[in-house]
């Protein structure tokens, strides 16, 4: 394990350490396999190694600042790792990333947004002309950009934006407003304090005509001073539920005028007389969405793994209640009730962990095409980018929330780590897209799949099981088949044809009945919604079995993770039982099958939680954790936290000279009144 585990430094608890003695696999080995081969956590550790040790990055803990200290704090630390990583000379991406998630732990440096976001929108959207002149003041921090799109009255519906830029050929120049109070821009990451420029998302309006949404580079404040530009006005929208140190803002304009040339402009231009020039797909110009939602997934697999690691290493030390009268009381870890919070959810960590890497290997397939002139798959990258980024959001957000459960009181306090994690997760379930809505827009193109496969087009492969009717009936006949990792695989498959297709003819009967084609959508959400989640179910769980496949490993590993994969699956239909029941595709005794393997699961993958969440290897300082503590000493360790809050500074708290004493020191009330 790495240096930088508490468990190096001091003496580990007794039953962590039986729990890791009992391992049947090595760790490392799945590490390996988590990071992509030795040599990349070898260089994951080194790096994370050169922000832990580096005393500039040390601060109190944010749980015991206030607002604008914690502010105040990210933007020192932020602006000291532009510093590092040049002293360091990390250039590669993914050596920054990993450097800086590790020196500011669970918080996001405020050019989070910019880095993310607006360099690669200039790097994607830009022409060459506009590449030049900003893109090397982006990249030398001489701007900080936020990605401006969301507005008071408008999220995920881009097309409904309402902030407008009418271009004036008379000075060959765009104006910027805020029409109305529902167009003002509302929670832009790092708009409030930190941005000086963005990139805003408007309604683009020439001759008279509108013509959608685009992207346009605004200034917003002096580059010299930081003071807001004529007709901008600029805040932060106050506290939010987790996050805290993150400046959401809001953005209003009034006559903001800008120059032609600041039309992000690959894709479309506009002529100095006013021409439009569409895009060839108007969905190019979201593309910097798409990006943003694929890395997302990684996050969020990442957040639920911590989560995973906090409640498993607790559970272990944790002991609670007497199974046998004067006996000693057990680790929780070892109550069934327990594993069944536990287990399924580390099975989820890993099975969003490998579909987010299935996820980012296509997004770059199709990213390169892209920019090769070939946009044939812009639909496809959608599609599997907004269901996926929803499904996975949402499974986080529900897993933390029973892990955190599942440590009892001491989960509720943020020295459990699960306040940020949650604070996190649940932020993002609705950003970048909210769950629904996006789940609709993946609807939509698993409905236009169906069209296409009726006629016999070929589809993507994530999408090609909608080709071929799969089988009516499972064939598993006794609780051994059931394991069979094909058989759940089939099972998954048929409940995605089936409800997929059944969402298609929902639609399409209600547009044959007469209803608008608008009205008939709204009428088929339910359906819509199902369809898209049952896809994406199917697809993690297709892609969790073909990386056991692929993927070479001892045969030790391969056996727990099978283990998880069954688990995975399982715990999937037997929570979805109805799907299977509804056409007959399953009876109720393989349902019962189902619920007696995952039971008999929990048993099996017993020996080896601990071990596979040290298989995460999230350093102890990144964790945020004190629950989840590599060493285990937990009890020592949150009284310690605990005396360090600002509440405890004095014996006694100004407040009791202020109110208490006088009310404790007035002449008592008479008894009988």
């Amino acid at each position: 394990m790495m240096s930088a585990y508490a468990g190096e430094k001091h003496k580990v608890n007794t039953d962590l350490l039986q729990e890791r003695e009992k391992a049947s696999f090595n760790p490392t080995e799945l590490t390996y396999i988590v990071d992509g081969g030795p040599q990349k956590t070898r260089r994951r550790r080194y790096i994370q190694t050169l922000a832990l040790n580096d005393k500039d990055f040390k601060e109190k803990d944010p749980a015991f600042l206030s607002r604008d200290e914690q502010y105040t704090s990210i933007v020192r630390r932020s602006t000291l790792l532009v510093k590092k990583l040049k002293e360091l000379n990390l250039t590669d991406v993914s050596d920054q990333d990993i450097y800086i998630q590790t020196a500011l732990r669970m918080e996001k440096s405020i050019f989070s947004v910019h880095d993310g976001i607006v360099i690669p929108m200039l790097q994607t959207q830009a022409d060459e002309t506009q590449k030049k002149k900003w893109l090397p003041k982006a990249l030398n921090y001489e701007i900080i950009g936020s990605y401006v799109q969301t507005e008071l009255g408008h999220g995920t519906f881009v097309r409904g934006l309402e902030t407008t830029a009418t271009f004036d050929p008379s000075n060959q120049e765009f104006i910027i407003n805020s029409p109305t109070l529902t167009s003002t821009k509302w929670w832009p990451g790092y708009l409030g304090r930190s941005a000086n420029c963005c990139v805003l998302m408007a309604q683009l309006y020439s001759q008279g005509k509108k013509y959608g949404v685009h992207a346009f580079i605004v200034p917003l404040r002096r580059f010299d001073n930081h003071e807001l530009l004529q007709g901008v006005k600029i805040g932060d929208i106050g506290p939010k539920l987790g996050i805290t140190s993150n400046d959401n803002g809001f953005c209003k304009f009034e006559n903001v005028r800008i120059p032609r040339e600041n039309l992000l402009s690959k894709y479309t231009k506009i002529d100095p007389d006013g021409t439009y020039h569409p895009p060839k797909n108007d969905k190019l110009v979201y593309a910097g969405m798409v990006l943003s939602r694929v890395t997302i997934l990684s996050l969020c697999a990442q957040m639920l793994a911590a989560g995973c690691t906090i409640s498993t290493r607790y559970s272990a030390v944790r002991r609670q209640t007497e199974l046998t009268p004067g006996g000693e009381e057990p680790q929780i870890i070892n109550y069934q009730s327990q594993q069944l919070k536990l287990f399924p959810q580390l099975a989820v960590a890993y099975a969003l962990r490998f579909a987010a890497h299935s996820v980012r290997r296509r997004c770059d397939q199709i990213q390169a095409d892209i920019e090769a002139g070939d946009i044939s798959s812009l639909q496809e990258l959608h599609g599997l980018s907004a269901g996926m980024k929803s499904f996975t959001c949402l499974s986080a957000n529900l897993g933390l929330e029973v892990l955190r459960l599942s440590c009892g009181g001491h989960g509720y306090s943020q020295a459990s780590g699960f306040p940020a994690l949650y604070g996190v997760v649940t932020a993002i379930v609705t950003a970048d897209g909210e769950y629904s809505v996006l789940m609709l827009q993946t609807a939509r193109y698993l409905v236009k799949c169906v069209a296409k496969a009726a006629s016999g087009e070929k589809l993507p492969h994530s999408f090609a099981y909608l080709t071929t009717k799969p089988e009516s009936k499972c064939p598993a006949k006794s609780e051994n088949d059931i394991l069979d990792l094909e058989v759940l695989v089939n099972a998954y498959r048929h409940r995605a044809y089936r409800l997929v297709n059944e969402a298609a003819r929902q639609l399409t009967q209600g547009i044959q009945a007469g209803k608008p084609q608008h009205v008939a959508w709204n009428d088929s959400h339910v359906y819509l919604i199902k369809a898209a989640d049952v896809h994406c179910h199917y697809y993690t769980v297709m892609n969790f079995v073909q990386y056991l496949q692929s993927t070479e490993m001892s045969q030790p590993l391969r056996d727990v993770l099978t283990s998880l994969c069954q688990l995975y699956a399982l715990y999937g239909i037997e929570s979805n039982a109805g799907d299977l029941l509804q056409d007959g595709y399953m009876s109720g005794k393989q349902i019962s099958m189902v619920t007696n393997q995952v039971v008999a699961l929990l048993a099996v993958i017993r020996p080896n939680a601990v071990a596979l969440v040290d298989a995460f290897d999230i350093p102890d300082e990144m964790l945020g954790s004190i629950l989840g503590r590599y060493d285990g000493n937990v009890y020592e360790n949150l009284y310690k936290w605990a005396r360090e809050s600002p509440l405890n500074q004095t014996e006694v708290h100004h407040s009791y000279h202020e109110y208490l004493k006088p009310l404790l020191t007035a002449s008592p009330v008479d008894a009988k009144l």
